[in-house]
């Protein structure tokens, strides 16, 4: 991707439309097809309406042969007042509909991504980057993280199908539906003082079938001028995750009322040596259903969260519900009533 001084204005060519520092721009029906570049990259602007796009067989390839981001639709360096909708993305090597900034840069703010659809993508879905007051709904897709040889597992771009990055507050992802994921369905990495709500992600097959599969929800805190804090997580359902169900950080959480269903198709840790399943040392991380961490380059207290009346069912999660750190007290949270199941053996 581009290097971290540099807009990917500056850095990508080949692309379709690009449009800077424009003040009521609209893009209505109109058909990408086998784009280098970005077919839709939209910079520094302002009242933004993109819909009915379609792109197909678009993005390209680093020297190393893996998607380095490109093939869908860019809003990056504080556009503000956008929407997305309607589009439909298949086979895009890079993300499918995304925001970026840089650090130094304004956020972007006020948008809408709704009503989308996603066919094999090979990084994120959706990714919110660097923004605020961001609607992401009832979006669908299928088979994101695909192809595998795309996926640049060395710079641990694992593909989601709605991540975060940068600093996100006041925005809400709600109902979206995902299935076959190769990789996680939520990343909440700078997403804080919002909510993530009605969603359904469904993977069908086994373990094997995800070779870059993970959580289905992790929490994270890259971005220095956030705390994971505030953030609800409700009436979710997860279907089908290789490792654990949801991975917390940070502090006054609500989540409640999420159902998850096969957690841990790789049966960690008795099956370690074909899948893993020690991650920072910890055993129980990867095979917990809901994990209560401190984060991994940036850490923090973990308290004040209400986890509540979920409904967590996989590889031993009768023992192996509920998962702490060393140096999280489950005590410091409000932890109970949640329903905790063993799959049953025609399940697996």
């Amino acid at each position: 991707m581009a290097p971290p001084e540099n807009a990917f204005r500056r850095w990508h060519k080949d692309n379709g439309i690009l449009a800077d520092e424009v003040d009521g721009l609209e893009i209505r029906n109109v058909r990408f097809q086998q784009i280098a570049g970005f077919p839709i990259l939209v910079s520094r602007s302002r009242r933004v309406h993109i819909e009915g796009v379609s792109i197909r067989d678009s993005g390209s390839r680093n020297k190393e042969g893996k998607n380095n981001t490109t093939g869908g639709i860019l809003l990056e360096e504080g556009t503000e007042d956008f929407k997305v909708i309607r589009c439909d993305l298949r086979r895009i090597l890079g993300n499918g509909i995304w925001t970026h900034s840089l650090y130094t840069s304004p956020r972007n703010a006020r948008g809408v991504i709704a009503h989308n659809y996603f066919e094999e993508i090979g990084r994120d879905a959706i990714q919110v980057g660097h923004g605020t007051k961001i609607r992401v709904e009832r979006n669908e897709g299928t088979r994101i993280g695909y192809p595998q040889d795309a996926v640049d597992l060395r710079n641990e771009a694992i593909p989601v199908a709605i991540d975060t990055a940068g600093n996100v507050d006041e925005s809400l992802y709600n109902e979206n539906r995902f299935s076959e994921i190769n990789g996680k369905c939520f990343d909440l990495d700078g997403f804080h003082h919002g909510e993530v709500r009605g969603n359904r992600c469904v993977n069908k097959g086994d373990a094997d079938a995800y070779p870059s599969g993970g959580f289905g929800l992790v929490m994270n805190n890259n971005n220095p001028d956030m705390q994971s804090e505030a953030v609800v997580i409700a009436d979710n359902f997860f279907d089908g995750t290789k490792f654990g169900g949801l991975y917390i950080i940070g502090r006054n959480h609500r989540i409640t009322n999420n159902r998850f269903e096969r957690l841990n198709l790789a049966r960690c840790t008795e099956s370690a040596a074909k899948h893993g399943c020690y991650y920072l040392s910890d055993p129980s991380l990867l095979r917990s259903g809901i994990y209560l961490g401190r984060g991994v380059r940036r850490q923090e207290e973990t308290k004040g969260n209400v986890v509540e009346n979920n409904t967590i069912q996989g590889w031993k999660m009768a023992e192996r519900c509920i998962g702490t750190q060393p140096g999280v007290s489950v005590k410091s949270n409000a932890v109970g009533q949640n329903t905790c199941l063993d799959q049953p053996s025609s399940g697996l």
